[in-house]
């Protein structure tokens, strides 16, 4: 073997060594796909926490638009009496 044919070899160890150290290391730790399906599980669970907090918001907002036509209907009664008291004064 010449000293290029040695170097190609050394060169091709080298990078198998070094590619199966670090399969090796990949594998015992977590598969990226592991990792990413806790992603997504994670981003599940925050999305449904913000979905329940805008509905409470939205029944919150509906009640208090119900509590809002009670009182304008409360407030159009009373100015029909006014106006109904105003006009009788004036027949008077």
């Amino acid at each position: 073997m010449d000293g290029r044919s040695a170097t190609v070899v050394a060169a091709g160890a080298l990078l198998a060594l070094t590619s199966f150290g670090c399969a090796a290391r990949q594998q015992e730790g977590q598969r990226p796909w592991e990792a990413a399906a806790q992603r997504v599980n994670a981003a599940a669970s925050r999305a449904e926490t913000a979905a329940g907090r805008a509905e409470a918001a939205a029944q919150r907002a509906e009640a208090a638009a119900s509590r809002v036509e009670a009182a304008a209907e409360r407030a159009e009664a009373a100015a029909a009496r006014v106006e109904e008291m105003v006009s009788r004064r004036m027949y008077k």
